[in-house]
């Protein structure tokens, strides 16, 4: 492939080095994909009286990885979740330890930290409003898995930034760094951009040509 053409889909994409550098065999695509406002609008609307919910709009085979667009509603940190779901996570085996191991925990950490092994994401603030966590490192966290962020880390993060971001800001967060949210006074919606990265020898869970179910009989 082309390296000014691999370049140019590194900054436009934010892609990760590992989709750089190790290209799989598929199909190189032929045609330009477009989602529209009104389908973007439309699975926004199903997210919002969630409090938290990221859902995938489409997924997209750029030949050497699949590229996941998505919207993402965060609810109010001023507002608890309603209770529910603990007797299930109670039924859950406990999580394996990730991130630094620390017998005594510094001061100043801020809940809610995470990082993904391989996937980088792009954001782009639509509405709403609130403060980030980025960067610095988790301390005594838990392993995860996320259908589109792949495997990664989460829990109590120390020596992040706190970043204020607002609608047409954009946040780059590559594989491994820290992110999170620290306030968000009432709610924040963000376009997600993602190569869809997965462990070696696993397929991503979903593959290209998918679209969500909410937009399927729309016209773009």
């Amino acid at each position: 492939m082309n390296k000014r053409v691999l370049k140019v889909l590194a900054v436009a994409a934010a892609l990760s080095p590992l989709a750089i550098f190790v290209v799989r065999a598929q199909s190189k695509p032929t045609t330009a994909t477009v989602i529209s406002k009104e389908e973007i609008d439309a699975v926004s609307k199903a997210e919002q009286d969630k409090p938290t919910l990221d859902m995938n709009i489409k997924i997209v085979s750029l030949g050497y990885e699949n590229y996941d667009i998505g919207i993402i509603h965060r609810g109010s940190t001023h507002t608890p979740p309603n209770g529910g779901g603990g007797a299930a996570r109670g039924n859950q085996p406990p999580a394996d330890p990730c991130g630094r191991h620390m017998d005594t925990l510094p001061p100043g950490g801020v809940g809610g930290g995470l990082v993904h092994n391989l996937q980088t994401e792009g954001y782009y603030i639509v509405s709403g409003a609130g403060t980030m966590i980025l960067d610095g490192y988790i301390a005594n966290g838990r392993h995860s898995e996320a259908v589109q962020n792949g495997w990664g880390c989460g829990g109590t993060a120390y020596d992040v930034r706190k970043v204020a971001v607002k609608p047409g800001d954009i946040v780059i967060v590559p594989p491994g760094v820290v992110h999170g949210w620290a306030d968000i006074p009432d709610h924040v919606d963000y376009l997600s951009f993602r190569p869809t990265e997965h462990e070696a020898g696993e397929k991503p869970e979903l593959q290209a040509g998918w679209v969500n179910p909410i937009i399927q009989n729309m016209k773009p």
